[in-house]
């Protein structure tokens, strides 16, 4: 029986890039010498054991041949005969098929170390496509070592689109294709997840809602990148970027806020609805955004604080780029509606994705954003209100809630006077 240190653990650490956690592969060995050993069996499909010190999983080297659609469709083989080099073959990616033996000996049948070098991400046979959940993973990791000057090899994308052509995505569940995605929206780059899908038609295929806005045009005074798909490529650039310098930890591998960068990717669903007769001017497209965000959501079941997020993004992100314009009631209403007076960490990121949007503009990427502090500033007079500053003698119920409801409009119409030599227009 021999252990090897395979996969990621063995790929991030050639790349001198953070190792988040380690898998095994055990080569001459059957399950029942692993329980012996007290190890702690796992997988249901196939043999995967947890160290009985490390917990760390060790799995039984084995082949897969394909016997149906989707990703779960393989037949699994294993017993102490099959190699190490049979079980790295059905590895997706070359960089993903190296091994590392006890001694530090690596195992690269592939050509694995070769493609770092490289920066190729870069499919190891054409087992490949038997698994339509690789189409995600590829795009992902390019939107992991995109920084690194990393990029799909022709061929591949060849199979990616070959995969995407012959319908197989419809197999693959939601929710794991909803894993992958949110994976990817961590990414230091997830911009790259998008256009890699878009590259192989997965775009289309999966979220046609976006792959449409591509070609749809905005007005040039407001978007000198003028696509519409191209300002949302932008603005989840800047709102991985921001999210990440909010979490200080901008050289982490996966440290990008989903939501947020969730929110930017649907935040503009409304444009690519908008008659043709009225491009490139897009009225309501916030409004008109929204059925098409709940269709998102629905269709890959993505958790209720995505969800809410983005439609509260969807729906009042030009709100808050024209904030200083609003009037005591309407902002009073647009911080109940973005959770500011209950909800601070949504507050919070509804924040930084309309900062995204609007850095997310060809030569404006690093414009301040002074709308977020004053909504803050607002934020803070309306919390500040409370009964204590009300004559509320002779009220009850609603009225007391009316007359509190009234001093703080009160008090955010006086907050127009604020600072307004900072502001500066956004609009879309």
């Amino acid at each position: 029986m021999k252990t090897y240190l395979v996969g990621g653990a063995v790929r991030d650490e050639l790349l001198a890039y953070p190792v988040k956690e380690r898998d095994w592969v055990v080569v001459g060995a059957t399950p029942q010498e692993l329980l012996d050993l007290g190890y702690t069996q796992v997988g249901k499909d196939f043999p995967v054991f947890l160290h009985p010190q490390s917990k760390e999983e060790y799995a039984l080297a084995r082949t897969e041949r394909k016997k149906g659609h989707g990703y779960t469709g393989f037949e699994t083989h294993y017993d102490p005969n099959v190699t190490l080099e049979d079980d790295l073959k059905r590895r997706d990616l070359t960089i993903n098929a190296i091994a590392k033996d006890t001694d530090g000996t690596l195992i690269d049948p592939y050509g694995g170390a070769k493609d770092l070098e490289s920066r190729l991400l870069r499919h190891v046979s054409d087992a490949f496509l038997e698994d339509p959940l690789r189409v995600l993973r590829v795009a992902r990791f390019a939107a992991r070592y995109a920084h690194l000057g990393f990029a799909v090899a022709d061929e591949t994308l060849a199979l990616m689109t070959n995969i995407v052509a012959q319908g197989e995505l419809a197999y693959l569940p939601p929710e794991r294709i909803w894993v992958e995605t949110e994976r990817a929206l961590r990414e230091r780059d997830p911009q790259v997840f998008i256009q890699v899908l878009r590259q192989c038609g997965a775009l289309k295929a999966l979220l046609p809602e976006v792959d449409v806005l591509f070609g749809v045009p905005q007005k040039a005074s407001y978007h000198p990148e003028i696509d519409t798909g191209v300002h949302v490529l932008m603005v989840i650039e800047q709102a991985a970027l921001l999210s990440r310098r909010a979490l200080a930890s901008a050289t982490a591998p996966e440290s990008g806020n989903s939501q947020v960068v969730f929110a930017a990717l649907t935040h503009d669903l409304g444009k690519g609805i908008t008659p043709d007769d009225i491009l490139p001017s897009h009225r309501g497209h916030e409004t008109a955004g929204l059925p098409l965000v709940e269709d998102v959501c629905a269709r890959f079941k993505v958790p209720n604080a995505h969800r809410q997020l983005a439609l509260t993004v969807c729906e009042y992100h030009l709100h808050m780029h024209r904030a200083r314009e609003l009037r005591g009631e309407t902002l009073l209403k647009l911080l109940e509606a973005t959770g500011a007076l209950r909800q601070p960490e949504r507050f919070e990121n509804y924040l930084m994705a309309c900062e995204a949007d609007s850095r997310g503009r060809a030569g404006l990427e690093d414009q301040d954003y002074p709308q977020a502090d004053y909504v803050r500033r607002a934020r803070d007079i309306a919390v500040a209100v409370t009964t204590n500053d009300l004559d509320v003698s002779g009220l009850e119920g609603k009225a007391i809630g009316d007359a509190l409801r009234n001093e703080r409009v009160k008090r955010l119409n006086q907050l127009r006077n604020y600072d307004p030599s900072k502001d500066t227009g956004v609009s879309g």
